[in-house]
């Protein structure tokens, strides 16, 4: 079946819904195959790049035409799914080579995953095709099939949200593709039943023990009964809705901020008009000035939202489940997880998603994480702010975005630019770096110097090379660190991961 579709995400989906025949299936193998290898049936693993001196190109090129014979039993991982194993090599080598293609051909590699999948693993195979959840499907590709070193729970969450993102994209029409909303009403009405559980009559120990019933246990650690329990409480409400996809499981306030940033659901305005089904963080440090990023003590979930009021069930409120009424934008609040229902509306305008300056259609031309040129002279504490004060113009990121907002970027100055942004601007003030655009994997960029990383997530870097010419040779979209550049002349030693403000077209 060859694999239809304007674009390597559509055709894949297409193919593997052609005979998984079910969507969960198909958006948890997605998510997984988005992680190994960004969905390029090309990509050699990073790390092998440079001790065998090939790109994801260059050695498939080698491949094919038999200049480099170590395919089968170099150990290095290729292709969409990162095949490793020397006798799962083996057979895609031979399989290609008998279909015609190339080894890195997208089609071919469909073919083998189809073929591997009905021989070698059929009860994996089984599990797709009745799924009822991405997380489901998602964690046997994970555990059972992948299989790489870190299975932990927060990788199981980020790679059942990338394929969560597949569902919400492709699955419209389909009956998984409208349980957003009804999702979203289902965690309201279960937090909703337990309003009255409370300390005092130990009736709010079977919301611990909910929570301490899912494994594993976030950090391994068993709550107490005597421990705060707000996260506790929103985490024991998704295992409750089976929602542990979308809605990651902690006992930390902080740590469930930090989750929702892996799973690329996390909105950082804190004057964002939440939905019913969103989860807000509190910081009880807030001045009530600008955007809030301090340590968060408490955590809710968003009952409604009536004009500029915000009604949120929360657990440990005075030792009990309660309800608490505040206003949009208003002091203490930290941000929002925006969970990606299944199908549903999303409640954060931009997040992982093109959105506002326009196009010449009249549509938002910049998405957030973009690096933009910021013009103006005025930066505003919300999206709808009447006033601000004024700031410097020059190299700036898209932060977040408020669609409808008077002012509908979030930009912060990037360091060594000039600017002093930060905060809401007008889409009229953010413009496309001259000389910049759309970076493609084979694109000669101008490296900027300054740190490049081993991994596109990594926390440290490895060195900080000077500037100076460079190639790009992966792209890793939404990571820290999204392109993989490697220097053309010695002008800089630049070979790794960079960030997207280090090069410009």
């Amino acid at each position: 079946m060859a694999p239809t579709g304007n674009n390597t995400e559509v055709r894949i989906w297409n193919h593997l819904k052609g005979w998984i025949l079910n969507d969960y299936g198909v958006a948890g193998f997605m998510g997984n195959l988005y992680a190994e290898s960004d969905l390029n049936p090309r990509n050699l693993q990073n790390s092998y790049e440079k001790s065998l001196g090939y790109t994801d190109d260059t050695y498939t090129a080698a491949v094919d035409s038999g200049a480099y014979s170590g395919f089968v039993r170099d150990a290095a991982g290729y292709g969409l799914a990162q095949w490793t194993y020397w006798s799962r090599k083996e057979a895609l080598l031979a399989y290609v080579k008998a279909a015609g293609a190339s080894v890195g051909d997208l089609e071919a590699q469909l073919g083998f995953l189809r073929k591997e999948l009905a021989e070698s693993y059929p009860s994996i195979l089984a599990a797709l095709k009745s799924a009822k959840s991405v997380r489901e499907a998602s964690d046997v590709i994970l555990t059972k099939y992948e299989r790489p070193a870190d299975q932990s729970e927060n990788v199981k969450i980020k790679r059942a949200g990338y394929g969560q993102t597949y569902l919400n994209k492709y699955a419209g029409g389909s009956s998984a593709g409208k349980e957003g909303e009804t999702m979203r009403q289902k965690f309201v009405n279960t937090a909703a039943s337990y309003i009255g559980c409370k300390e005092a009559d130990g009736t709010h120990r079977q919301i611990i023990d909910i929570y301490n019933g899912h494994k594993p246990l976030a950090r391994s650690y068993a709550v107490k009964y005597t421990d705060a329990w707000c996260a506790t409480f929103v985490s024991a409400m998704a295992i409750k809705c089976n929602l542990t996809d979308i809605i990651p499981t902690e006992c930390g306030c902080g740590q469930m901020i930090q989750l929702f940033q892996k799973l690329g659901t996390w909105q950082e305005n804190d004057a964002h008009v939440p939905q019913p089904g969103d989860v807000i963080f509190y910081d009880w440090d807030d001045s009530g000035v600008g955007d809030n990023t301090g340590w968060p003590e408490h955590v809710g979930i968003v009952e409604s939202v009536n004009g500029s009021d915000i009604k949120v069930i929360e657990g440990n409120m005075s030792d009990a489940v309660g309800r608490r009424t505040l206003k949009v934008n208003g002091r203490y609040i930290r941000g929002y997880g925006v969970p990606a229902y299944k199908g549903g509306s999303s409640s954060s305008a931009g997040i992982g998603s093109p959105a506002p300056a326009l196009s010449a259609g009249g549509s938002l031309a910049f998405k957030v994480g973009d690096t933009v040129q910021f013009t103006g002279s005025t930066h505003y504490t919300s999206a709808n702010a009447t006033s601000g004060p004024s700031c410097k113009a020059g190299k700036a990121k898209v932060t977040a975005i408020s669609k409808n907002g008077k002012h509908p970027y979030h930009l912060i100055a990037i360091s060594g630019s000039g600017s002093t942004v930060y905060g809401w601007v007008d889409a009229s003030t953010v413009q496309a770096i001259a000389g910049g655009g759309a970076i493609s994997v084979g694109d000669t960029v101008q490296f900027a110097g300054g740190p490049h990383y081993t991994s596109a997530n990594a926390a440290s870097s490895s060195s900080s090379p000077k500037a100076g010419p460079a190639k790009v040779t992966a792209i890793s979209k939404g990571a820290k660190h999204p392109y993989h550049v490697v220097h053309t002349n010695g002008q800089s030693s630049v070979y790794g991961w960079v960030d997207a403000d280090r090069v410009t077209k």
